[in-house]
């Protein structure tokens, strides 16, 4: 079932993005498959990426809740998440992400792997209304097919296998970890009193009690390094169409998220001119009431001057 409703989709909108593109370049399939799987996801992506701005910007507000309960977690916990649905924040909204982007990970991968066992499932594995073209020659004489990134990198070889290393694979990999320790970095809340997560735990060993959204941060802060870290190890023994998908996907998501925060502050910026140009409105009128308040008492003075 995992086969018929994720893997052979995923598997035939790659076969009909390479089918269609000129020069039928298998590694530029991959990089717009990718695109456009990004694209797809972007309501997705922009929901998760406020809910997440939204989150860091409550931090203070969750110190003083914590400070209130005067140590009742359960008193926290129901404070927090009534604080969550004043906000119409939803905390869980990062996983949708996971639970899109996860199937579509596993299925490229067995997508791929049928290739690198038999080149001859791009025909034997594509849906029938897919054959023509491009797949119709390769039908004929399956040796044309190129699995290359542009004639540079064989996207079925992994940066560490049998042949030994790999390094235009090697770069893909690398790179892809780079560009998801930037994305995860842009993301990261930066503090000049942030603590390390050692250094909480070694106070809490002597006695003090540790603050639980400190140490959420502490080891928010040790996965920036990590995740990069596990996309750097993992990537080396899957084929090299699995990492350019993930750098790719990453790129895509730093631009995506960077828009998104650009968008943020612009907002914020116009708000703020908005509210200036408001105080400005209310005191000019003040002002000028307060004129005209003082020309009508000279005036009545005036008059009653006149009448003596």
């Amino acid at each position: 079932m995992f086969t018929t409703i994720i893997i052979q989709p995923i598997f035939n909108l790659l076969v009909l993005i390479y089918n269609l593109l000129p020069g039928h370049n298998f590694g530029l399939a991959v990089i717009v498959f990718t695109i456009i799987i990004r694209l797809l996801m972007w309501p997705l992506v922009k929901k998760q990426l406020h809910h997440a701005k939204a989150i860091r910007e409550l931090t203070p507000e969750l110190k003083k809740i914590k400070a209130a309960a005067g140590g009742d977690r359960q008193q926290v916990s129901k404070m927090t998440m009534e604080l969550y649905k004043e906000r119409q924040i939803n905390p869980f909204a990062s996983i949708g992400i996971v639970l899109v982007q996860a199937p579509i990970l596993i299925g490229l991968y067995f997508a791929i792997q049928r290739l690198i066992k038999d080149p001859q499932e791009i025909i034997n594995f594509s849906y029938n209304f897919l054959h023509f073209g491009w797949l119709d020659t390769l039908a004929s004489n399956i040796h044309q097919f190129d699995s290359s990134l542009f004639g540079l990198v064989d996207l079925t070889r992994s940066a560490l296998g049998p042949k030994g290393l790999y390094w235009p694979a090697l770069v893909i990999v690398a790179l892809s970890a780079v560009v998801q320790f930037v994305q995860s970095k842009q993301l990261m809340p930066t503090s000049k009193d942030a603590r390390g997560l050692k250094t909480i735990l070694s106070e809490a060993g002597q006695g003090k009690q540790a603050d639980q959204s400190e140490v959420n941060a502490a080891v928010g802060r040790g996965m920036l390094f990590l995740i990069p870290f596990f996309v750097f190890i993992v990537g080396l023994n899957f084929p090299a169409a699995l990492p350019l998908y993930w750098l790719v996907s990453s790129a895509v998501a730093l631009i995506q998220q960077t828009k998104v925060l650009k968008g943020d502050v612009l907002e914020a910026e116009a708000v703020a001119a908005n509210a200036a140009v408001v105080v400005s409105r209310s005191s000019d009128k003040a002002k000028n009431k307060e004129q005209r308040t003082k020309n009508k008492k000279q005036r009545t003075a005036k008059n009653k001057r006149r009448r003596r």
